[in-house]
């Protein structure tokens, strides 16, 4: 059996459990920060997380600012204007408040910050000199694991395209899991961000890149987010169902940095940019006919069978089902004439070359076409 190559070196520090958000200001000063700026969005700010992280910050003896002005699938520009209040205020620690978009334009503001330039600088791998500040990420969603990640998704806000900027000093220091700051997330974030890291927890498990640490991750994953989705759909105030989901899509997110994505993040992401379809949505209506592509081949079917005792496609169905997602792209407006330009731009996505079947510009039309 091949086991793959891999060098793992884990960066960030995993503290979880209910209440861990209350450890934040002496973690902050083991880190050396006195000056924070606190990176997250309106509706985090609205749910009053903001404030307490505030108030535990203060009460440590620890200047704060914020910047709570964060968009979904941030840009350029929204890292932009992150900068300006950090370098007025003279950070010397960020801490990613919130769900991926969040955590991800902290990332991006450090990258400039620390390394001046613009974020389109940084769109690869490695390429910022110097140090970076420190980072804690504090998910308030159960999705990305962009806590567990060293690259920020960032869009160009002139072209639209999503870049993928990373860097080992990006990833943060410390990532606090805390399930109750998951309970208050709308049912429909809820939802999407639960089918997106179902879909890390699958993808990984396959891709070209796959290995035997990330194996663990991405099957451990893949265990919790299985059992707890259901279990939160049914009653969104099970705190256990949501650290069930919360500790998954930290897991998924690090076997996302150990193995990388495939196939359906890349028929995902023409669909969110062309037809304006939420990422977790997106990724999750094309996940079963991308493994049904992806089990032509017997290794990866075996794998897949070791993961669910059925037939996982129709699973994945069914749990879109539950969550009452649309499951089919006709219902976002995709008609057969369109199949052909999603083809295109889903090629040039860089997941596609992590996919453990390579795809022909005509098998992404195919599969978007089993998807109509």
């Amino acid at each position: 059996m091949d086991l793959g190559f891999f060098d793992y070196q884990p960066r960030t520090r995993l503290i979880y459990g209910n209440g861990a958000l209350n450890q934040l200001g002496g973690l902050t000063r083991e880190l050396g920060g006195s000056r924070v700026l606190i990176v997250s969005d309106p509706g985090i700010v609205g749910a009053g997380y903001v404030a307490r992280a505030e108030t535990i910050l203060r009460e440590a003896g620890l200047e704060v600012a914020v910047y709570g002005e964060v968009r979904e699938n941030p840009s350029t520009e929204d890292v932009d204007r992150c900068v300006a209040v950090a370098r007025e205020f003279q950070t010397d620690l960020i801490i990613g408040l919130g769900g991926g978009s969040s955590m991800d334009t902290a990332k991006g503001c450090n990258f400039i910050l620390t390394n001046g330039g613009r974020m389109q600088d940084y769109w690869g791998t490695g390429r910022a000199a110097r140090a970076m500040l420190p980072l804690i990420a504090i998910p308030t969603t159960a999705g990305t694991g962009s806590e567990c990640q060293s690259y920020a998704l960032i869009s160009d806000a002139e072209t639209h395209v999503k870049m993928a900027c990373g860097d080992p000093k990006a990833a943060a220091k410390i990532a606090i899991l805390d399930p109750e700051l998951t309970r208050s997330q709308p049912h429909r974030v809820t939802v999407c961000t639960g089918i997106d890291a179902i879909s890390h927890a699958l993808e990984t498990a396959v891709t070209n890149r796959r290995n035997a640490l990330s194996t663990v991750f991405s099957r451990e994953a893949f265990r919790l987010l299985h059992a707890g989705f259901s279990r939160v759909l049914r009653e969104p105030g099970d705190v256990e169902a949501r650290g069930m989901m919360l500790l998954g899509a930290a897991y998924a997110g690090t076997a996302i940095e150990n193995s990388m994505l495939g196939a359906a993040h890349s028929c995902a992401n023409p669909l969110t940019a062309k037809f304006h379809v939420v990422h977790g949505e997106a990724v999750g209506v094309m996940l079963p006919h991308i493994i049904r592509f992806n089990c032509a081949l017997p290794e990866i079917a075996a794998i897949y069978e070791s993961y669910f005792d059925g037939d996982l496609p129709d699973r994945v169905s069914e749990l879109l089902w539950e969550a009452r997602m649309p499951r089919q792209i006709s219902d976002y407006g995709v008609t057969e004439a369109d199949l052909p330009v999603l083809a295109e731009m889903a090629m040039k996505q860089w997941t596609a070359q992590f996919n453990p079947r390579p795809l022909t510009l005509e098998d992404f039309a195919g599969v978007y076409r089993a998807a109509l």
